[in-house]
């Protein structure tokens, strides 16, 4: 693609910059508003880069993902400080003896499924699903699997409150479980979990915050872990292609790739402020019922 087929404007950068900050820690999915926004107002030069194998969109997206890696690492530094210095101590001793080192763990385990999958099929995903349409259909099934991880965790704290009255409660009867509880295939099971994520539509963050949830987290402790594991593998798919920026699909756009993470940064930052907050006394809900409805209209509009 020649530079004079480069077409993005600042605007378009900013609006899509805040989109992947939001979108990729709030549990609605970044990819399907990617795909659907740019094809509903008709962002034309946009909706062809996304369906290329090399394009300037991808380029953009690398800039994103960074940017919205570095938030997420800058607002959990003492916690990336205190897990990686335990993991370095573990693997120096070669023993797991304190609640960080086994934090650390537990996040290598889960990383390792997604960032498999995602060397391996990210392209193929992309090109087959990531059209307005299935990023609609996925979006719908979002919000269903949303409302199924709610209902999870509702008959897991009855099972517990009925388990503590028959006195016949175990560690997975624990209505909320610590990260630091769950066992290393839990982990992986969560990780598996993730690999869902790269079909555009399903949220990488509510998936696994569903995942874990479902094995007995509280929604705080379910959206720490989340958004922790998602760190190593948004920085890892963005670092993975970063020379794409420096190559001739980055021309024209760099500028427009600066801008669109700068303001992708600050939001992925405020969001997840936000959001830890929420957690602590909210739920999954209000994005499901989000999901479902813009879900069912974007199907409509797009069949």
């Amino acid at each position: 693609m020649h530079a004079d087929q480069h077409i993005m404007t600042f605007l378009q950068a900013i609006i899509m910059g805040l989109l992947q900050g939001i979108s990729e820690l709030f549990p609605i999915s970044s990819l399907g508003h990617s795909v659907v926004l740019p094809q509903l107002v008709g962002w034309h030069s946009i909706v062809q880069a996304q369906a290329a194998k090399q394009s300037f969109f991808l380029s953009f997206l690398v800039g994103l993902h960074v940017a919205t890696a570095a938030a997420l690492f800058l607002f959990f530094w003492r916690d990336w400080v205190r897990i990686i210095s335990a993991l370095i101590r573990s693997i120096a001793t070669r023993r797991i003896d304190n609640p960080d080192a086994k934090f650390g763990w537990l996040l290598v385990v889960a990383t390792i499924p997604a960032g498999l999958m995602g060397l391996a099929f990210e392209h193929l995903f992309r090109s087959l699903f990531a059209k307005p349409l299935a990023a609609s259909i996925f979006l719908f099934i979002n919000g269903i699997i949303l409302v199924v991880g709610e209902r999870e965790r509702q008959k897991s704290i009855e099972r517990a409150y009925k388990a503590e009255i028959n006195r016949t409660s175990s560690v997975m009867d624990e209505p909320n479980r610590t990260i630091t509880r769950l066992n290393f295939k839990e982990a992986g099971i969560i990780g598996v979990a993730q690999v869902f994520a790269l079909l555009a539509g399903i949220s990488r963050s509510g998936i696994t915050m569903v995942a874990g949830l479902v094995r007995g987290l509280s929604h705080e402790d379910a959206a720490r872990f989340s958004f922790m594991l998602a760190t190593p593998i948004i920085a890892a798919a963005g670092l993975y292609k970063i020379p794409d920026i420096f190559s001739s699909a980055g021309v024209g756009v760099r500028p427009q790739i600066l801008v669109g993470s700068i303001f992708a940064f600050i939001a992925a930052y405020v969001s997840v402020r936000f959001l830890v907050k929420y957690f602590k006394t909210n739920n999954l809900y209000p994005f499901a019922a989000y999901c479902l409805a813009v879900g069912s209209l974007l199907i409509v509009r797009f069949i």
